[in-house]
């Protein structure tokens, strides 16, 4: 049994997807019988982003920033918030995008971070960490824990308030924020406020459940072959920096926001990482969308429960700011 396996309370509900997820799954194509390349994969987001997603909502603020990292430049994105004032030092968030560690950029996720900006009137710094297989493990890891330092260290260049720093992320970029978070801990320079995970991943030796086999946006044969590309040391699967519920304590961590799609193989690990928070003395919130796939919230023009999801994001930033 993994360890998440022995902490998941709730599992995944599989009672009824909404009506909105069906529509959704109708208009996709058959899975591929064999895993797609990681170029084709890419380009399939791409072409994929103006049928998920609505025109870009207006910020105050847009700039793009190099980031030294452990392996060269680290590009991130900079947003303000519309309705934010010249003048404040604003709190932030920042943001790891999913995509498996595979796929995804900063484009992919332009709509959520502006439109997260925009509702927690906040700064979001979106990071482009390399991707597997080019760049196996500890890589995005690095990366991450490069750019948030670097951000806490530039709090006057990106006019934020380096006391109210938060991570978030979805998916591979939900594991990415929760190892952040252990790793600041550890390190114990920088207080994160709050840390922000969308259907993460919390443990790459967790066995999927047979009900996600087909049917759903994300099967577990897709996220199988996600954990191969960044993982293919299977040794080094055990290991916090990618397997988080490995960590010997969550002990200290800043509160936790955790957003679930019922339908959804990463469900029942992100239950697990809730409950052992919860079990170690983190505040945690748990938001459950019973009936929606993995990947709504960054898909608001056909899943418009992604709007709700923001707004739990939202409310949960202004609560630790």
């Amino acid at each position: 049994m993994s360890v998440a396996a022995s902490y998941v309370r709730h599992r995944a509900d599989l009672g009824e997807m909404d009506a909105d997820s069906k529509a959704y799954m109708a208009l996709q194509p058959p899975p591929p019988t064999t895993p797609a390349t990681p170029e084709a994969a890419r380009e399939g987001m791409r072409r994929a982003r103006p049928f998920n997603q609505p025109d870009l909502p207006h910020v105050a603020m847009v700039r793009e920033h190099q980031v030294p990292g452990p392996g060269g430049p680290i590009p991130v994105r900079y947003y303000r918030g519309v309705s934010t004032l010249t003048g404040d030092a604003l709190p932030v968030q920042v943001y790891f995008h999913g995509g498996g560690w595979v796929i995804g950029d900063l484009d992919s996720h332009d709509w959520v971070c502006r439109t997260v900006a925009n509702a927690a009137n906040c700064a979001v710094v979106s990071v482009d960490y390399r991707l597997a297989p080019e760049h196996t493990f500890p890589a995005a890891y690095d990366d991450a824990v490069a750019a948030t330092k670097w951000v806490a260290a530039n709090a006057g260049l990106l006019n934020i308030d380096a006391s109210r720093i938060s991570v978030g992320g979805d998916s591979a970029g939900g594991n990415l924020a929760a190892t952040v978070a252990l790793a600041l801990r550890d390190e114990g320079k920088i207080k994160l406020r709050a840390q922000i995970l969308t259907y993460p991943i919390a443990d790459l030796t967790f066995e999927y459940d047979e009900r996600f086999d087909k049917g759903v946006a994300l099967n577990n044969a897709g996220m199988r072959d996600f954990i191969d590309k960044y993982v293919p040391d299977v040794s080094q699967r055990r290991d916090w920096r990618c397997s988080p519920l490995f960590a010997p304590t969550l002990k200290g961590l800043p509160p936790a926001l955790v957003i679930l799609a019922g339908f959804d193989p990463l469900c029942d690990e992100g239950e697990a990482y809730a409950a052992r928070l919860q079990d170690e003395g983190v505040a945690v919130t748990v938001s459950r969308y019973p009936g929606q796939m993995h990947g709504f919230v960054s898909r608001p023009r056909l899943l418009p429960k992604s709007l709700d999801a923001i707004a739990d994001i939202a409310r949960f930033m202004e609560a630790h700011q």
